[in-house]
């Protein structure tokens, strides 16, 4: 690894490897990965990616309605519209590259249903597509010799220097720094501040730790969504996701007493919106005093679901229940964020210099919720974007980032044990689906406690401090913010 490069991307999910080949030879570019560089929430995308690929039945206009709908129409629309005429273009250049989409018998393009969609738009590659995305991106950055991918290496924090950023970092278990004269953060999600997420051990909201001591506009931290159908286990804190394509393809959402019950909350039943079903579980084991739930698609044939859901009928297996004759146990669990470091169409955020794609950046185009399938095509706009607008400036010959003298200090005691456990207690009591006034109140000022612990106290800087550090920042934000609603 060099000391120096032109473009700085962290993070090597979907955003950060498409962002990454956009740039020529010249250009010299390190992405650097937490864990392994097929570690990301990017990589655990079940469901698909949602465009408007074919006209017959379709439009930009209803792909663009529905998205807003599902925001409930908070969603930024020249951000929505530049995501949606764009998004089938970047699809079509990674099926270029190799990427592969399930196809039907007469060879085309195999589109299947989620909630809060009116059209089959979102293609898929059986239920495991964020791999497929990532497997075949990285194999084509591993072809352009401009791209450095490092791994296992895990930034502590981003300073603004002359000309661009000097990123401290743990690379290996050892201290050093790299500068840049831009940066792209395509960190990812949030879900490591909940006791219960869909996301990786990586997604502790670095990303927006960085920007936030940087000074940059954090924007819409309290919009988070829970999916509604995370496999029910309480003894792991990473849950297994039931993809919405399950319901897509016809599974039935069951109460503790076996019975349908979305028609009392939402007239789509189960393929409305994520946080409408969310809702609706919370408040139905209210009523039934259970948190007993289960998604019920054993009227499909054991070949199509085993064919259709691999991983998902695999995973199950594992766990005792077999999908084709039992009913799978589900319960809301975070999932993602839609807001985050805000950016501008351009992905540029207020700090010059400074861009951010993907989950771990505020676009507008969710709203106050993801459609479905929407994020994928996100992370490959806005991470494109964000490239485009940095080759425009090196193009324009901007002076590059300067080497200054630096010396670190990462020595101190180590970190208090049960802090990060201490975090998640509380966002689960705080702010979970449908929001505790009282105990977001309390929950504030135990965290704003917390985060000035680690900002005062003189710690080692070890991974889990770092780590602790991005959760209790991303969970002041959130609780502040919720205050305020």
């Amino acid at each position: 690894m060099k000391k120096k490069y032109d473009v700085l991307i962290v993070g090597s999910g979907i955003a950060g490897l498409y962002a990454a080949i956009q740039f020529d030879k010249s250009v010299n570019v390190l992405v650097l990965s937490k864990q392994a560089r097929t570690v990301s929430s990017s990589s655990l995308a079940q469901g698909g990616v949602a465009a408007v690929l074919q006209h017959e039945d379709d439009s930009f206009d209803l792909h663009i309605q529905d998205t807003l709908i599902a925001g409930g129409y908070k969603n930024d629309v020249p951000a929505v519209e530049a995501l949606i005429h764009e998004g089938p273009e970047d699809v079509r250049k990674i099926m270029a590259m190799g990427v592969q989409f399930d196809k039907g018998a007469d060879k085309k393009l195999s589109m299947t249903l989620e909630g809060g969609h009116s059209r089959r738009r979102i293609v898929h590659h059986k239920d495991q597509t964020g791999k497929e995305m990532v497997d075949k991106l990285l194999k084509e950055a591993e072809k352009h010799p401009n791209i450095e991918i490092e791994e296992n290496a895990l930034i502590c924090s981003i300073t603004w220097v002359k000309g661009g950023f000097r990123a401290e970092l743990l690379h290996d278990d050892e201290h050093t720094c790299v500068y840049a004269s831009f940066c792209l953060l395509a960190t990812g999600g949030i879900g490591r501040v909940y006791r219960y997420t869909t996301n990786p051990a990586t997604a502790t909201g670095d990303g927006i730790r960085f920007a936030y001591e940087m000074g940059a506009k954090i924007k819409n931290m309290s919009l988070i969504q829970f999916h509604p159908t995370a496999f029910n286990s309480p003894h792991s804190r990473e849950q297994f996701l039931i993809s919405e394509a399950v319901r897509g393809e016809g599974a039935y959402l069951l109460n503790n007493n076996k019975e349908r019950f979305m028609d009392k909350y939402d007239e789509r039943l189960e393929l409305a919106p994520r946080d409408v079903v969310s809702r609706a579980i919370i408040l139905e084991s209210r009523r039934t005093g259970s948190n007993n739930f289960y998604l019920d698609i054993t009227h499909k044939s054991r070949a199509f679901l085993y064919d259709r859901f691999p991983a998902i009928s695999t995973a199950c297996l594992e766990r005792g229940v077999d999908i084709a004759v039992d009913l799978i146990p589900v319960f809301p669990c975070q999932h993602y964020l839609m807001g985050g470091i805000d950016v501008d169409i351009n992905s540029r955020t207020t700090i010059p210099r400074l861009y951010a794609a993907g989950e771990c950046a505020h676009t507008g185009v969710h709203g106050g919720n993801r459609l479905a399938s929407n994020s994928l095509l996100e992370a490959l706009v806005f991470g494109r974007r964000a490239a485009l607008d940095i080759k425009k400036s090196l193009d324009a010959g901007f002076a590059s980032v300067s080497l200054e003298p630096f010396e670190g200090d990462y020595s101190g005691a180590p970190l208090p044990e049960g802090l990060r456990t201490a975090i998640r207690d509380i966002m689960q009591r705080a702010y979970f689906v449908i929001a505790n006034p009282a105990a977001v109140t309390q929950g504030s000022k135990r965290v704003e406690d917390i985060l000035k612990r680690l900002k005062t106290g003189h710690f080692a800087m070890t991974a889990d401090y770092c780590e602790a550090k991005s959760l209790a920042t991303v969970a002041a934000l959130i609780l502040r913010e919720a205050e305020e609603i």
